[in-house]
């Protein structure tokens, strides 16, 4: 079978949660994540919308009225961020740190090899990698 190239304006990862203000204080002030907007009180949905400087693809955490729960499903579920600058990936995990969200063990060891791995308010994983991604 082969597949054709489509052409897609943006990406948005989209994740509820029961811990909303948490997780935007994790994403935008621990990470550093930009807050490109947030909406309130869409057919019973709240949410913010983070992005990156110069790209298309966006995060989005929403809640609703009648709660959002959302597991995180394993501890192999991650969000990399692959951060070539070693002093940025340091300032980064010394603020989630320091708001006390510390380092976890990787259940797969390649993300130890140059990356750290900390969990979200909701479990959810993040890996700082310091590399140039693929």
């Amino acid at each position: 079978m082969e597949f054709k190239a489509f052409s897609v304006a943006q990406i948005r990862v989209a994740r509820p949660t029961d811990k909303f203000e948490e997780v935007i204080n994790f994403y935008e002030n621990g990470v550093g994540l930009s807050r490109l907007t947030d909406f309130s009180h869409h057919d019973g949905y709240s949410g913010v919308i983070y992005g990156l400087p110069g790209t298309s693809y966006h995060l989005e955490f929403t809640k609703h009225v009648n709660g959002s729960p959302c597991p995180a499903p394993t501890e192999d579920n991650l969000l990399v961020f692959y951060i070539p600058d070693k002093d940025q990936i340091t300032r980064i995990a010394d603020r989630l740190f320091g708001m006390g969200y510390p380092e976890v063990e990787p259940e797969n060891s390649y993300w130890e090899e140059k990356g750290i791995t900390v969990e979200d308010p909701d479990g959810w994983r993040i890996v700082l990698m310091n590399t140039n991604g693929i």
